[in-house]
């Protein structure tokens, strides 16, 4: 990010709205903002309608005030192209930028998102806004980022689409007759001789339900497409503000793992990636930081902005419970811990009506400084003017990868079969939850990433072999590197057609196995087996496999049913390194056990010592490596300091082997000398 003259830190602030106030009451939002030491402001988020009134007029005025407060008033700004959701008379006049469902229903002028990626109306009038915004305010030097649209997502269906959907496909596949190899499509009858033919997958052609589609081929190519046709929108918006302020960074908000976009095609066209963190109640310390490592490799490590985040409350989930007091905080550094160089919140005033009028804010509807909210947010931006750009850039240490496809998860989901229980995200945070409750640093990576400096890949489910990862992963493990993988892998290729010759395809010679047959056990029912003396469920999915390599070893087996004695996990000797195959799901306390075994045989050294309710996490820059520590509990915890340092937030030096108490949702950030 481009930073003013305050001085670089971690920017804290967030979406703010002023358009839907009276002009009276912008100064009172100056006064308390400052007062709870926000930085930055992110600006114009929805405001189209207001900027574009019709096809040929636009109004600035107030945005133009805003602007001026907000520079005066010494914030910086992240501003957005307001290209989210289009002015009700551009759908009344060019229906062609409404989308249509899944279901085939066309839909009318509301929402947000309802925008056709493949209409030229939408790609006109939004990337005339983005450069008209650009070329206004491009001597602005507050502006520290552009932010494109907000949380793009969803699919169209509509004939703009379909059309662009053929173009697609003849360019990725050239003839006809490639296509209908790569489709299969001689099954049920359906070769194609005729681009025009083909029509997009939805309930009105090839699918049962939203999940389950009779050609998955078919299904997974229009996933591809409409990731990379909303991308290209993102994109023309990128180009249209980077021709007039090529100096000044460009994100839009992401939102962890979510299905519909391909995030890390959509990284390499990012300045810097940004996130929005919602977890839904229950969510596990782990399954929130895997989000934020997410966000972090897709971009190769890089830094990541935490662009939204409640300071309270969400109000769209089916209960909308409070973050408990010290949570806020929290779950702040615990997105600094995993590479966020902001805090930012959605939203600094409470907006008065509409959807989001009981999601939380920092100033409340009460418009004062005395709630509890405001009191947290104003003493975490105390500390983060204290820590200032100590932790700036700094990358996150690793020596363990996690496999991530959004391929893999289209595939493994659009599948018919073994068992509409498997989720492919599921099956990867049970590794990663391993792994966190290790305190082992984790990098998310996919096909194109190197593996060279880690010791240990999970793969878990690669149920799609793309070409060429089978070697990497060859390479990978004969160098000396620890990989497992597990049920359901090397299955289909990059078409979703089934690698014949038997599984797991690609991957058998490095595991060592051949497997038979997938036994898919209905919900509340397993068999077992006995790891390390105790015995552990199988549940889900049980392969059935046979040994192939003299350097197979067999380390646990079925206990009951037909295939009793048949293998659940095994370790093949692969060059310098080995291959592990776990054969069916089982269970958290199964994983953990496995993974430290891994990760001891790999020497890989976890931050801090475990223990229930710790997280560790290190990041390094050229200021030093830091030391995060965050008690997710409620109770004290004591932590071991392996190496001395000063603690950020208190200043406190301690020595190595000293002791450190962290307090119930506490956390500490240790600079090690």
């Amino acid at each position: 990010m481009r930073y003013s003259g305050k001085g670089r830190k971690i920017a804290y602030g967030g979406d703010y709205n002023p358009e839907q106030w009276p002009e009276a009451i912008w100064a009172e939002d100056m006064k308390l903002l400052k007062e709870a030491h926000i930085d930055t402001l992110t600006l114009n988020v929805f405001s189209w309608a207001a900027l574009q009134p019709s096809e040929e007029e636009y109004d600035f005025s107030k945005l133009d005030k805003i602007m001026e407060m907000v520079r005066d008033n010494g914030f910086q700004v992240c501003l957005a192209t307001s290209t989210g959701a289009h002015p009700a008379w551009m759908a009344k006049k060019y229906p062609d930028i409404l989308r249509t469902e899944f279901s085939g229903m066309k839909r009318k002028f509301g929402g947000r998102h309802n925008s056709c990626p493949n209409s030229p109306t939408y790609r006109k009038y939004s990337v005339r806004l983005a450069e008209k915004l650009a070329r206004r305010y491009q001597n602005y030097e507050n502006i520290i980022a552009w932010h494109i649209s907000n949380e793009y997502g969803g699919e169209c269906y509509c004939e703009n689409c379909e059309k662009a959907f053929r173009v697609w496909l003849r360019k990725k596949y050239q003839t006809i007759e490639a296509l209908n190899q790569a489709w299969n499509t001689a099954f049920w009858g359906h070769t194609f001789y005729e681009w025009d033919e083909i029509v997009l997958p939805n309930l009105l052609s090839e699918h049962f339900e939203y999940d389950r589609s009779q050609f998955q081929s078919i299904t997974l190519d229009y996933k591809r497409f409409n990731s990379e046709s909303i991308l290209e929108c993102y994109r023309l918006e990128y180009e249209a503000v980077k021709r007039v302020t090529p100096e000044i960074p460009v994100t839009t908000n992401l939102m962890g793992f979510y299905k519909g976009l391909d995030y890390k095609m959509w990284a390499k066209y990012m300045d810097v990636v940004s996130w929005d963190n919602y977890p839904a109640n229950g969510d596990s310390p782990a399954k929130i930081a895997m989000s934020h490592d997410l966000m972090r490799g897709i971009k190769g490590g890089a830094p990541f902005l935490l662009m939204e985040q409640t300071p309270s409350v969400t109000n769209w989930l089916p209960y909308n419970a409070l973050k408990r007091p010290g949570v806020m905080r929290l779950w702040s550094y615990q997105a600094a811990a995993h590479g966020a160089d902001a805090v930012m919140f959605f939203q600094m005033r409470r907006t008065a009506g509409a959807c989001e009028k009981l999601h939380g804010a920092v100033i409340d509807h009460v418009g004062t400084n005395q709630t509890r909210v405001y009191r947290e947010v104003q003493a975490l931006g105390a500390e983060l003017e204290k820590i200032g750009g100590e932790t700036l850039g700094a990358r996150t240490e690793a020596k363990a990868a996690l496999y991530f496809d959004w391929d893999n998860w289209w595939a493994v989901e659009c599948s018919a079969g073994p068992s509409c229980e498997l989720k492919y995200l599921d099956e990867v945070l049970n590794y990663y939850e391993a792994l966190h409750g290790l305190n082992i640093g984790v990098d998310l990576v996919g096909p194109e990433d190197d593996l060279e400096k880690y010791s240990l890949l999970a793969a878990p489910v690669l149920y799609m072999t793309k070409p060429g990862y089978d070697e990497k992963i060859r390479r990978f493990v004969a160098a000396g590197g620890t990989f497992i993988t597990t049920f359901f892998s090397g299955i289909a290729d990059e078409h979703d057609r089934i690698i014949l010759g038997g599984y797991p395809g690609r991957l058998r010679d490095i595991v060592g196995l051949w497997v038979e047959e997938e036994d898919a056990l209905p919900s509340g029912t397993e068999n077992s087996f006995t790891y390390q003396g105790k015995t552990y469920p199988a549940r889900l999915v049980c392969d059935l496999s046979h040994p192939e390599s003299s350097g197979l070893t067999v380390l646990s087996r079925y206990e009951q049913d037909f295939y009793a004695g048949m293998p659940v996990l095994t370790r093949n000797e692969y060059g310098s390194g080995k291959a592990y195959y776990m054969a069916a799901r089982s269970n958290q306390e199964f994983y953990h056990t496995l993974l430290k075994d891994l990760c001891d045989e790999a020497g890989i050294v976890p931050a801090a010592d475990p223990q229930d309710g710790l997280e560790a996490a290190v990041r390094a820059n050229e200021n030093g490596r830091y030391l995060f520590l965050l008690n997710h509990g409620e109770q004290e915890l004591k932590t071991e300091c392996r190496e001395a340092g000063i603690e950020l937030i208190s200043q406190k030096e301690y020595r190595a082997g000293e002791y450190m108490l962290l307090g119930a949702k506490d956390v500490k950030i240790l600079k090690i000398f």
